[in-house]
């Protein structure tokens, strides 16, 4: 297992992302693996913890940060492994779904997070539902958007298209691909801060393998433990909002599962919103608002 870190120089200066970093060694089968997280206000009881996605990393929640924090709450945000400040595996093959969600799940253990309400966007869900599932007792709340927790039962059209182009596309570029996912258009300095984790094609093993981790088929890993994690989900019965972007092809019309199976969801102010599939860049105050409101 080869580990590659990105160097510091790459993320200096910026645009909007000047958090002071942390870091957590994990041990991952005898290999120390450093997941960098951001922590907001650690003096407050209140935590949000927002997950990212494919292929973005905290910075995408630049935005949210100063506007949580500024309402009181503590904002925890994990780069996951293979993206961001966080260490990349140079081979596909090092990257499962339960590696995903045994990763950060050490960062929850590490920093003992209790009352926490979870943002999730993308993959942030199909691992952040999966930490729920496995202590609902440490969760306040839920907030998902674009997002879900599939069980083998296939895939939209838009899903099945992004799963293609991501195996096939020769300059796997993530500061384009955020940019084609978000309605409103991201300056250079953005586009580079997206890219900023990837120097070389080596790097980039952990993007280009999640769209084929996520459980689309019955042969895929974990749609059993996701089928079990869903008995609990559905009796989770604390505020759970689903915010999905309206212009988002890949989780359209996926919001139901949320509205429909989790209890907490009952009455509770779900929307589409004007955004693409990277709502935290189209919608940053709307999403604040809708966490602020549990």
């Amino acid at each position: 297992m080869k580990v590659l870190r990105t160097d510091d120089s790459r993320f200096e200066n910026l645009k909007d992302y000047n958090f002071n970093p942390n870091y957590l060694e994990i041990n991952h089968e005898g290999v120390s693996l450093r997941m960098h997280y951001l922590d907001e206000n650690s003096q407050s009881d209140e935590v949000v913890l927002l997950l990212h996605g494919e292929p973005s990393w905290s910075y995408l929640y630049r935005k949210m940060i100063p506007l949580l924090v500024k309402a009181g709450k503590r904002v925890i945000a994990p780069d996951l492994i293979g993206f961001g400040k966080s260490d990349k595996l140079s081979e596909r093959e090092d990257y499962s779904y339960l590696n995903h969600i045994q990763w950060t799940s050490s960062l929850l253990t590490h920093l003992k997070l209790k009352n926490m309400i979870l943002f999730a966007q993308d993959w942030g869900g199909l691992i952040g539902l999966r930490l729920l599932a496995n202590a609902p007792e440490n969760f306040s709340g839920l907030v998902v958007s674009n997002s879900g927790l599939p069980v083998g039962i296939g895939s939209s059209e838009g899903f099945n298209q992004w799963l293609n182009f991501s195996q096939t596309v020769e300059d796997f570029n993530s500061g384009k691909i955020v940019n084609q996912g978000s309605m409103s258009k991201l300056n250079e300095e953005e586009v580079a801060a997206y890219n900023a984790p990837f120097p070389n094609e080596d790097y980039k093993a952990g993007p280009r393998v999640f769209p084929k981790l996520v459980p689309i088929t019955t042969e895929h890993p974990q749609v059993k433990e996701n089928i079990e994690a869903w008995e609990v989900l559905k009796n989770f019965d604390k505020p759970t909002i689903a915010l999905f972007g309206e212009h988002d092809m890949a989780f359209k019309e996926q919001d139901k599962y949320i509205i429909e199976k989790i209890k907490g969801a009952e009455g509770m102010p779900h929307r589409r919103i004007n955004a693409g599939h990277f709502s935290q860049e189209n919608q940053p105050e709307e999403l604040v608002e809708a966490i602020l409101s549990i």
